[in-house]
């Protein structure tokens, strides 16, 4: 029994990337927290599935068309889940404790303040936004109670998204993987009983997805309290610190507005998706749940990085950040072309798990096959944004996502379309949507490696 123990006590054991071959040590980091991700996405997924199969078309549509807005209110999350990580990182790769106990005080004072304004933010806005979109009567109502039961429970979503992120940047990847899973488990359950069995429709996919969420959030509090060894938890550390928490609102905010730019880039092509109606809509759903787990490896290499260049950056051994990018870069290629070609493979029978409609299962299909190139371009966007977040240049990477969406992404969508209009197509033809994040996430791709080579972001570090 004690050697069981000991070795469940190493599994969990926070990983020091300032020691070791680098690609071994990223390696063991990503790997619990992409299988983390697989479970969080398919705590997402979830949803989708069960309103598509026990609900229909239409409130698979309703749960897909509410996703833009509730991402634009929670990048405040983002944000301070970023700094957070980010600061954590730095702190704990200097070995500076009394900093690191600041950051985890602070970090949790702004974690209370977000989710009372999320709250009461997103509330505001749902309904204005959805009628601002050109959402369809028939599944407006539908978005909405979805959105209220989400923004009303958003405290749960904020203590996970934080909390995790510290727990990252002190390198425990670990206890995200398992919250997750207990999380997801808990959220198929809760779905399946409030829709399945009560008819509570949409509103029963949002109280599942809260009540689960609640939990893992519970969960990773108590993971951070026993991780006594690395910081301190007195009432001083529970008080306002100008330097720390505008530390985290400083490497934070950068990310939260990329977030946003996103979420707004992506507002702005759902109205123009909705303009091909309900189908179109339903389809765009089940691409993009798809497209989330394509995206896996991108992004939990890219948070990888952020948390091996902030050690080192911390511990100030440059020469090892660089070894860990080139190394980290490679890997993250390798896995995400291996994700997509499984997706090309099998994708038609991922599409069939959301709807029994073969022809939005070909639609899907065909929309999937456009991007898949792209899935590479964004290996290298996120891996090389990681190393330079990591570094604290959360800036650079903010400026690069915010060229590919204002400058490439929006004009491109509704430009391609505009130009394809034809008496068979007087919309445009509805691939051109795809088309254009096909070629934001390719300029990106090209300016992030011309910026990371530049290496101004070398110069930024915290600790």
């Amino acid at each position: 029994m004690e050697k069981k123990n000991g070795f469940l006590a190493e599994l969990n054991k926070p990983i020091d990337m300032t020691e070791g071959t680098p690609w071994r040590k990223i390696l063991s980091f990503t790997l619990p927290m992409l299988i983390g991700n697989i479970a969080q996405q398919l705590y997402n997924t979830v949803d989708s599935i069960v309103v598509g199969r026990y609900v229909g078309d239409n409130a698979l549509a309703a749960v897909g068309s509410a996703g833009p807005i509730l991402n634009l209110v929670l990048v405040l999350f983002i944000g301070i889940s970023m700094g957070a990580s980010i600061v954590a990182a730095q702190f704990l790769g200097a070995r500076d404790r009394e900093s690191l106990s600041h950051t985890v005080g602070n970090s949790i004072i702004l974690i209370i303040a977000s989710s009372i304004l999320v709250t009461a933010i997103g509330i505001l806005i749902t309904r204005p936004m959805l009628e601002l979109l050109g959402t369809p009567d028939s599944i407006i109502d539908w978005c909405t109670s979805y959105l209220w039961i989400l923004f009303g429970g958003s405290i749960g979503m904020a203590f996970y998204n934080i909390i995790s992120g510290i727990l990252r940047g002190l390198g425990d990847s670990i206890s995200a993987l398992v919250y997750l899973v207990i999380a997801c488990v808990l959220n198929i359950i809760l779905d399946i009983f409030f829709v399945a069995s009560l008819g509570m429709g949409v509103n029963g996919v949002a109280l599942a997805t809260i009540l689960a969420q609640s939990v893992s959030a519970v969960l990773c509090v108590r993971r951070l309290f026993k991780m006594r060894e690395y910081f301190d938890m007195g009432r001083k550390y529970f008080r306002w610190n100008k330097r720390y928490g505008m530390a985290i609102i400083r490497l934070g905010v950068p990310s939260g507005i990329t977030q946003a730019i996103l979420s707004m880039s992506m507002i702005l092509v759902q109205s123009l998706t909705n303009s091909f109606g309900e189908q179109f809509i339903a389809a765009n759903v089940i691409v993009m749940r798809v497209d989330g787990f394509a995206m896996l490896p991108n992004f939990s290499f890219g948070t990888a990085l952020t948390t091996y260049a902030g050690q080192n950056f911390g511990a100030g051994d440059m020469k090892r950040v660089e070894r860990g990018a080139k190394e980290g870069l490679i890997l993250s290629l390798g896995v995400s072309a291996a994700f997509v070609a499984l997706i090309l493979l099998f994708g038609r029978y991922l599409m069939g798990i959301f709807t029994n409609t073969q022809e939005l299962i070909d639609l899907s299909m065909q929309m999937m096959r456009i991007l898949a190139v792209g899935y590479v371009a964004m290996a290298v966007i996120q891996s090389l944004a990681g190393i330079m977040r990591g570094a604290g240049d959360t800036v650079t990477p903010m400026w690069i996502s915010i060229a590919q969406q204002v400058l490439v992404r929006v004009p491109a969508a509704y430009l391609l379309c505009y130009i394809t209009r034809s008496a068979e197509f007087p919309i445009g033809r509805q691939e051109m949507i795809y088309v254009s994040l096909l070629l934001s996430w390719l300029f990106g791709a090209a300016v992030t490696i011309f910026f990371y080579r530049k290496g101004k972001w070398k110069g930024k570090t915290l600790a």
